[in-house]
């Protein structure tokens, strides 16, 4: 299993971080380890001292593929959710100014949180899907699909030109603006439609 992660995909995000709004898609990877697993507790990592929170939709891919037209990409996911793509920030940051890769501050284990899985018949307009994360019960970020820079199918497609996609991989379809810190004792929950697909407490 893969996972994939778009970056810079909503323009306000983009400019709340002062990016460059991107004119084809961010790729990073995060390995099969960050992916945290249900009923796993989520501990503040030693290595940070400013966890950010970055909701996202989140995709399953139920098809083999490489080189994917757009046309037919919808053919190779089959399910959405909300996650979480935490982010090490001060890490980040340090990693960037010096030109470096990101992976100490996106990929670490358990880094990577997503909920419960719906299937993409059950969703009305998977071009304006919902979501939202809240912080202690209050609304911290609301993005919907629409204003993504780049679609679902776009991603898939883009995607396949350099890596195989394969039954099982996930793709974080990135951020909408609000992303922030958290802190020990802090309960995020990511909702899809007004309905929750994870609650996460950091201990």
């Amino acid at each position: 299993m893969k996972i994939f992660c778009i970056g810079r995909n909503y323009v306000a995000h983009a400019k709340e971080l002062g990016n460059e709004v991107p004119d084809e898609p961010v790729i990073f990877m995060k390995p099969k380890s960050a992916l945290l697993q249900s009923h796993t507790p989520f501990y503040y990592p030693e290595f940070t001292n400013e966890l950010h929170y970055e909701c996202e939709l989140v995709l399953r891919i139920c098809k083999n593929g490489k080189y994917i037209q757009d046309r037919y990409a919808s053919k190779y996911y089959d399910a959405v959710t909300v996650g979480i793509d935490f982010t090490a920030r001060d890490i980040q940051n340090e990693l960037k100014e010096k030109g470096l890769p990101w992976e100490k501050a996106k990929a670490w284990d358990n880094s990577a949180v997503i909920g419960k899985w719906v299937l993409l018949d059950e969703v009305k307009n998977r071009k304006e899907i919902n979501f939202s994360l809240l912080k202690n019960k209050e609304i911290v970020q609301q993005g919907n699909s629409s204003n993504m820079i780049f679609n679902f199918d776009s991603v898939v497609a883009h995607i396949s030109n350099y890596f195989s996609v394969n039954i099982g991989d996930l793709i974080f379809t990135g951020t909408p603006a609000g992303v922030g810190e958290c802190v020990v004792g802090d309960e995020l929950e990511g909702l899809m439609e007004d309905k929750s697909m994870f609650t996460v407490e950091i201990k």
